[in-house]
């Protein structure tokens, strides 16, 4: 039997110089309907969605929905839905836990510590993820090695030691940011307008804010924290 290790580090060799489109395809190919699209409808991940749904317009993209997300965020999965067709798989956290960590620890408790800060996530974010990636062999991922210095060694294709051991797919991992919004505009594919604002990056509404020219494009992410400790918890490394 092939060693798993050894063919992922294959894998890795074989896509490094590989387009996104190619990596998706593998992905597509190989896993049929268990893998997906994960979104949270950031610039890479509608650039994700076209992409797919030109190789397999029934692909499958799911989206976690924290219930703290901003309106301009629900605007564009309403758009993507419409301009693609796509099903969008909606994931919400467990509402008793929300309602039982809210009563304890206040609505705005990701304010007081790094430690309720990753609390908040882990309801809303990440244990619905883990329910959902329970469904799938293998999940196609927005990130990119130059978003912030917790990404630094992202992989085209890695094994997800966080998430059961499944395959993760960042197909964008060497792309810039440049690239990214090259590719939206030259397909016209629809974006959440909070980029327009100085938004690069998009979470929950209470933790993100616009950045100021010159800082790190994730600066505008909890921002109250240091650098190293900006994951929710959705992209353990």
């Amino acid at each position: 039997m092939k060693d798993p290790r050894a063919e992922i580090l294959e894998l890795q060799k074989r896509f490094e110089t590989a387009s996104p489109q190619e990596v998706i395809q593998w992905a597509l190919e190989t896993y049929e309907d268990r893998v997906a699209v994960a979104s949270s409808f950031g610039a890479e991940d509608v650039v994700l969605i076209h992409m797919a749904v030109n190789i397999n317009p029934r692909v499958r993209v799911f989206t976690l929905d924290t219930g703290r997300l901003p309106q301009e965020t629900y605007d564009v999965m309403d758009e993507i839905r419409e301009k693609y067709g796509v099903k969008i798989e909606v994931c919400f956290p467990d509402k008793e836990k929300v309602r039982e960590m809210v009563q304890q620890h206040g609505f705005n408790l990701f304010y007081k510590s790094v430690e309720l800060r990753k609390l908040c996530c882990q309801v809303r974010k990440v244990e619905p993820l883990q329910e959902k990636l329970r469904e799938l062999d293998a999940w196609i991922c927005g990130l990119r090695r130059e978003q912030s210095v917790t990404r630094l060694g992202v992989e085209k294709v890695e094994i997800d030691e966080a998430n059961g051991r499944i395959v993760k797919v960042n197909p964008l991992a060497d792309w810039t940011t440049e690239q990214v919004w090259k590719y939206i505009r030259s397909n016209e594919v629809p974006y959440n307008r909070l980029h327009d604002k100085n938004y690069p990056s998009i979470g929950c509404a209470p933790c993100t804010r616009a950045v100021e020219p010159g800082e790190d494009i994730r600066a505008g992410r909890w921002w109250w924290e240091e650098p190293e400790k900006k994951e929710c918890g959705l992209h353990k490394r």
